[in-house]
């Protein structure tokens, strides 16, 4: 079938509100179509978004179709792009800016903080901060150093921010529209690692999309992870299952608000959990997450939560990512560790 016919079905469907099997690179470009055609009011602009489309081809086409004024292109300064997409909103409008990579966030942290964050408080609710922040995030394209980074932690410390990173094309669809709904500024944390694998993506029904999700039911142990984690997590389970371990794996979407409600059903169900996340272990958000399950679980966990990490170095590049990153053999490893154990 050739690349017009398959892009015809695929346009037929999504008119016709069928499921319709997309990347999530394409899932995320219908979405930021969508959106751009229901509001007016949004904007999608960052470092060679218009024309070229970005890097990583997320607004391919927007521009054609939108215009320039909607879709366009912005200097190498990511202050400037967070420190405009301020005044976009002051001035009534729906800003999807892009960090091209996550590590070039760093430059526009005192706008995200400062500005971002705390214009609502600071007004009195009088200047709602509409954003929603795309950042291409985590590891595992072997990219050169700052294209690479797990900064969810830090983003999730913020208040007046709301974190969430889909796991697959039919969350990165949904979870991207709804944060483009909110009126809370939104760190979206899409895993760029992820960007070309493809899955159903139902536009006529994202289900719930304020909390976690369970993605594998299980009985013995919970598996806890976002962002790209997710899909090694599974594969993890798969292969523990052939030695009789069931596993649950909960995908956890949204970093902040955080939904202790679901780690406390799953991990109450299974009673141990192992948190899975390519940061730095220390004060990684794994801890936040281990802090609420024992909150919730202490009295029927059979073992402390473990924590499967990045190391505490920065973020490594290219062959060095696979070192780095939690592999299947690590995360194994926690699972064994947390069904050992025994109380002295």
């Amino acid at each position: 079938m050739s690349e017009s016919t398959t892009a015809t079905l695929e346009a037929r469907a999504a008119t016709e509100n069928q499921s319709v099997k997309l990347s999530m690179q394409q899932a995320l470009n219908r979405a930021l179509d969508e959106i751009l055609s229901a509001d007016p009011k949004t904007v999608v602009f960052g470092e060679d978004c218009g024309r070229l489309g970005g890097v990583f081809r997320i607004t391919d086409g927007l521009q054609a179709k939108h215009g320039e004024s909607r879709v366009f292109d912005t200097p190498l300064a990511e202050s400037g792009i967070l420190g405009m997409s301020v005044g976009l909103a002051m001035a009534g409008f729906h800003p999807i800016p892009e960090v091209q990579f996550d590590g070039f966030a760093y430059p526009a942290i005192n706008q995200i903080v400062c500005q971002i964050a705390r214009m609502n408080y600071r007004s009195r609710g009088k200047l709602p901060m509409p954003i929603t922040l795309r950042v291409p995030s985590f590891g595992g394209i072997r990219a050169p150093e700052h294209h690479g980074e797990s900064l969810e932690a830090l983003f999730a410390h913020v208040p007046g921010l709301k974190v969430v990173s889909p796991s697959d094309p039919h969350d990165a669809y949904h979870l991207l529209k709804y944060a483009a709904s909110r009126p809370d500024p939104v760190i979206f944390m899409e895993p760029k690692s992820r960007y070309w694998q493809k899955g159903d993506v139902d536009a006529s029904d994202g289900g719930t999309l304020t909390g976690a999700r369970v993605v594998r039911p299980g009985r013995h142990l919970t598996l806890v992870a976002w962002g790209a984690m997710v899909a090694r997590c599974l594969q993890v389970a798969e292969l523990a299952a052939e030695d009789g371990i069931d596993v649950e794996v909960l995908d956890l979407r949204w970093l902040k608000p955080i939904d202790a409600e679901a780690l406390a059903t799953s991990v109450g169900k299974t009673r141990r959990a192992v948190v899975v996340h390519e940061a730095p272990l220390t004060s990684g958000l794994g801890a936040e997450v281990a802090q609420l399950i024992t909150q919730s679980c202490f009295d029927t966990l059979k073992a402390p939560v473990e924590r499967v990490t990045g190391f505490d170095v920065p973020y490594p590049s290219g062959d060095l990512e696979d070192e780095y990153i939690p592999n299947i053999d690590r995360i194994l490893l926690g699972i064994q560790r947390v069904l050992e154990y025994r109380r002295g």
